[in-house]
């Protein structure tokens, strides 16, 4: 039974962690573009260095 005096904060703890590290990555615009990372695998990257003209 004294195990939870232990498990209970440290779960509070973990909880709240999890909700800020979500919280700052709403805030710092993490979330805003979820297709292009989706899409970029489509791409070949020969097709990529053509369009920035770094192929030689």
């Amino acid at each position: 039974m004294t195990v939870l005096l232990f498990l209970i904060p440290v779960a509070l703890l973990l909880g709240g962690l999890g909700i800020w590290c979500f919280v700052w990555a709403v805030n710092s615009a993490q979330f805003e573009d979820l297709d292009t990372a989706a899409r970029r695998i489509l791409f070949d990257d020969a097709d990529a260095k053509l369009r920035e003209g770094t192929e030689r």
